[in-house]
């Protein structure tokens, strides 16, 4: 268990993105910004059940900011827990984010939990999964869920433009609710002032 850079020319092969239907999470950190957006739409196999839930918010003070895929009660459990890992440790993303990969992994409930998640601050922006993995993506994006590789690959495209973090995230969403039919265009982004 540990942090692992991902480079740009590596995806998460580790992980299968069609497992994790309904969803679509992105981060991007450009500008002076990090961005997290999220799609609104809840799918139930073939059924879309709801077009706006709310799967990205700020974590602890606001001074963090997360995203999750999976399983909903599955996913408010984990912020939960992060949100106690940074009372635990006040303005150490990465250290309570490692701690919470531990828990996830290790403890017998929690092992259970059928989620990932982005989470960021002004320095850093971090994947987390249920194998214990503390993701750091290099090139500035990161994709999440059914729909994040599509727009994992239009954010990355768009990296070298003029456009800023947000409009990144806008263009890169939108191509993978073109693509993807668990991710819809009714989108929820929250940023904060980066420093990297």
């Amino acid at each position: 268990m540990g942090l692992i850079r991902l480079t740009r020319n590596s995806f998460m092969t580790a992980y299968d993105p069609t497992g994790w239907h309904g969803t679509t999470i992105l981060t991007v950190r450009k500008g002076g910004r990090v961005v997290i957006a999220g799609d609104g739409q809840v799918s139930l196999g073939q059924t879309v059940i709801k077009h706006s839930a709310r799967k990205v918010r700020p974590v602890g003070k606001g001074d963090v900011i997360a995203g999750f895929a999976g399983a909903t009660a599955d996913a408010f459990t984990l912020l939960e827990r992060l949100e106690s890992k940074l009372e635990q440790y006040p303005e150490q993303l990465l250290r309570a984010s490692v701690e919470l990969a531990k828990d996830w992994r290790t403890d017998r409930f929690l092992r259970r939990l059928e989620a990932m998640m982005i989470v960021a601050d002004r320095s850093t922006s971090l994947v987390l999964t249920g194998t214990g993995d503390v993701l750091e993506p290099e090139g500035g994006a990161m994709g999440i869920g059914s729909g994040g590789n599509y727009a994992l690959a239009a954010a990355r495209a768009l990296m070298d433009t003029d456009l800023d973090a947000e409009a990144i995230a806008r263009k890169a969403m939108a191509i993978a609710a073109e693509i993807c039919v668990y991710t819809n265009s009714s989108l929820l982004i929250e940023s904060l002032e980066a420093t990297g």
